[in-house]
């Protein structure tokens, strides 16, 4: 087995012991109900994110500890301690007041990383009202499609990203009443929001929600539909603080960086709320990727806590060793790693080149807060996702061909043998697990068989407890760490005159793990070529933004699809990677 031995600790909080020194004897006493000593909670015994996240904090000695490092494109550095934020959180509670916001309506949120982003983050579960979280780099339909499904009643975003992604669809979303603009003021149709912030009466109380009360609202794109709006509640914040302690090892004194952004689940559970409730000072970077930025920010803002992703990893690979050889990075004591599985190739590289040992940990949407992972006290098995964190419960069940559970008189296989591959599955019981799809409880109830959650994934055990993933049970394409779901991106085609028909698969990349590629049958009239290659380019982008539209477009007449007419992806996967095409069965022949 090659495992790496973990490395002496460093400077900056160097020295603290782990949170999660003894792994067997925590998982031995662990309850969820004896960690609540981590929260407050609300004296009338409810519970409330930005209560744990913020307003507790500034009302006692950590009332001047910086909360948010913002580092701005130009360098600009803002910090925001607990009492200023608390300020600003309950200001934002106010003006969803005064607009007529109820407890439980739907904030969207769809902007660049920036303060303001994190006040209406935290604003909002203040007020009771639910956050929904939207990429900076959605297109016009990806944010029609989520804002209509969550009846969304306000969107908070930038002049810019108002007038390029949402005017021209505004009138097909009937509930959306209310448009805040982060920046520019008298933009028609439009609120401003820093007007209004400094017209709030400060020191609104925090909503009296209770623990199942809706909160957040994730959505994760699906194979065979549009986007899932997965439903998170305000007792997940057990689970965000818990798992930031244990699988992210976070200490009160720690200069925290979590790279995701926070359109994304990774980057509101781990970039906003469990360094919060922790107390922690969190870094946020409003500039995108870029390696010389990064390791600026790593060595300059002593960050002693990395969460990225492998893509941004394989990124700083490419952009080579000169740039961390001139970094001081040694303020780095824990480094976390999710979105995709983590290769040994990029571990080892930042080992030897970082002199960071970079954690894998697991765990999806639904689950909202990292269910498997390999903690601080513990050595890394290159390319395993670590073991169950305290509180969880994982199983390897055994599946079929398609990745689903084999059911014998209607009960799961449970494969209790070593290095079996089967479909990865959790028991219920912790608290950041979805409580359901927004509007689709039906999907919501096919996750699970009795009181197992299914994830999807396949993986195996190892005879030691470690987990290892071996692969997805469905199509869904992981880009840079973003989940697409191809049924978005073929139907987004199929909207253009030309398109008749389209599969969608991901192929790899060597930085983004996977990249999006559309196999496109023409209607008649129309002529395969580089002209309407890049037409399509054009149109997909327009339609649903970068991350998400294809970045490899092929005209063809032999879509495999079967008898039903369903398109075959795996089929179109096997033969673009030169794989075994398996059971046929289905496939529609020729009559």
């Amino acid at each position: 087995m090659d495992i790496i031995a973990k490395p002496p600790l460093r400077t900056g909080t160097a020295g603290t012991p782990p949170n999660l020194s003894d792994y067997d004897a925590e998982r031995r006493t662990f309850t969820w109900d004896a960690a609540r000593d981590l929260l407050d909670g609300l004296p009338d015994g409810g519970l409330n994110i930005a209560h744990e996240a913020v307003h507790r904090h500034a009302a006692g000695p950590r009332a001047d500890h910086v909360a948010i490092r913002w580092i701005g494109k130009d360098d600009r550095v803002v910090d925001v301690t607990y009492a200023a934020l608390a300020d600003r959180v309950s200001r934002f509670a106010d003006v969803l007041a005064s607009l007529g916001v109820d407890r439980g309506d739907r904030v969207f949120a769809l902007s660049g990383r920036v303060v303001d982003l994190y006040v209406a983050a935290l604003g909002t579960l203040h007020h009771g009202a639910v956050f929904c979280p939207l990429f900076s780099a959605f297109g016009p339909e990806p944010i029609r499609e989520r804002v209509g499904r969550g009846d969304g009643r306000v969107l908070v975003t930038t002049a810019a990203l108002y007038r390029r992604k949402v005017a021209a669809i505004r009138d097909a979303l009937p509930m959306l009443e209310h448009v805040l603009l982060l920046d520019e003021p008298d933009v028609e149709g439009t609120l401003h929001l820093p007007t209004l912030l400094q017209a709030a009466a400060p020191g609104r109380p925090v909503a009296p929600t209770r623990r199942e009360d809706m909160a957040l609202l994730h959505f994760t794109s699906g194979t065979t539909g549009m986007p899932k709006g997965a439903v998170h509640v305000h007792d997940a914040v057990l689970a965000h603080a818990v798992t930031g302690r244990f699988a992210l090892d976070l200490h009160p004194e720690d200069v925290f960086w979590c790279t995701a952004d926070p359109g994304w689940v990774t980057g509101t559970s781990y970039g906003i709320i469990a360094p919060l409730v922790l107390g922690v000072t969190m870094v946020v970077d409003e500039g995108e990727f870029d390696a010389a930025r990064w390791y600026r920010i790593l060595q300059d803002q002593q960050i002693t806590v990395l969460y990225t992703a492998p893509t941004a990893v394989r990124r700083l690979m490419r952009a080579g060793t000169d740039l961390p050889g001139s970094h001081d990075l040694s303020s780095v004591r824990f480094a976390a790693s999710v979105g995709e599985p983590l290769n040994p190739e990029a571990l080892h590289w930042a080992e030897e080149h970082l002199g960071i040992l970079l954690h894998d940990n697991w765990w999806q949407t639904e689950t909202g807060g990292i269910m498997i992972a390999n903690i601080a006290a513990s050595e890394v098995r290159p390319g395993s996702m670590g073991r169950p964190l305290p509180g969880v419960v994982a199983e390897i069940l055994a599946a079929d061909d398609d990745g689903d559970p084999v059911l014998v008189d209607g009960a799961v296989v449970v494969l209790d043998e070593p290095d079996r591959v089967g479909a990865l599955a959790l028991r219920r019981g912790w608290p950041s697990m979805m409580r359901g799809y927004l509007h689709e409880p039906e999907r919501y109830e096919r996750c699970f068989v009795g009181d197992r959650y299914i994830s999807g994934d396949l993986a195996r055990r190892d005879a030691d407890g470690w987990f290892w993933f071996v692969g997805r049970g469905n199509d869904l394409i992981k880009s840079s760490g973003h989940l697409i779901g191809p049924f978005e991106v073929e139907s987004a085609l199929i909207e253009h005159p030309s398109v008749a028909e389209a599969g969608v698969i991901g192929v790899p990349d060597p930085v983004a793990g996977e990249v999006v590629k559309a196999f496109v049958s023409l209607n008649a009239g129309w002529t395969a070529g580089e002209d309407l290659r890049r037409e399509l380019y054009g149109h997909a982008r327009s339609r649903l933004g970068p991350a998400v539209s294809p970045k490899q477009i092929e005209f063809t007449d032999d879509l495999p699809k079967t008898r039903s007419g369903k398109i075959m992806r795996r089929l179109l996967k096997a033969r673009e990677l030169g794989l075994a095409e398996g059971d046929t069965s289905t496939l529609e022949t020729p009559a």
